[in-house]
């Protein structure tokens, strides 16, 4: 018996992904510069972050799927989804606000945006699907340790004046690139 694959279920698992890999350009940069600064003893090592980023963005996009199948495609789930869609674009922006301006700060208001919108979409999506919501307990864990981390990286490192002028004109950079 062949295989059946759900095409829609593979493009909503690998969707996040794509995003992850773009960022990814704004990282390689700036590993240094994030080697360099004062981080709290229990930092996770710098290779993990890659794969654990992966699997939880491969299972936000299958719980999308989920969400998208059980509820009606996009007019049935609209609220759920565009929730989720926020919360990409919350997530796949802190990276740049991080490594590509540099700026700590910013980069943790935006973190406390990210988890406040991943508070909505696991009730969003619990009310579609509840097991799409409960895959992404996972999800919203990591977004607080992280968080977390960025909050003590951003005590540890706090920048002067002149480095938050230079932030402002990087982020105008990144943005009007």
């Amino acid at each position: 018996m062949p295989v059946k694959i759900v095409w829609p279920a593979v493009a909503a698992t690998v969707a996040p992904n794509i995003g992850c890999f773009i960022v990814g350009y704004f990282i390689k940069g700036n590993i240094r510069w994030y080697e360099s600064l004062k981080k709290p003893s229990w930092t996770p090592p710098t290779w993990l972050f890659g794969p654990v980023w992966i699997v939880l963005y491969s299972t936000l996009g299958y719980s999308s799927y989920m969400v998208w199948r059980d509820g009606g495609g996009f007019e049935g789930a609209s609220l759920p989804l565009t929730t989720y869609a926020l919360n990409i674009v919350l997530n796949w922006s802190w990276v740049p606000l991080m490594f590509g301006t540099r700026h700590i700060k910013w980069a943790l208001y935006e973190y406390a945006a990210l988890c406040t919108n991943t508070a909505a979409l696991l009730i969003t999506f619990h009310d579609v699907n509840p097991i799409a919501g409960y895959l992404n307990i996972p999800y919203m864990c990591w977004n607080i340790f992280a968080m977390t981390l960025n909050y003590f990286i951003y005590r540890d490192n706090k920048q002067i004046p002149a480095d938050e002028e230079v932030a402002a004109e990087k982020v105008k950079e990144v943005a009007f690139s």
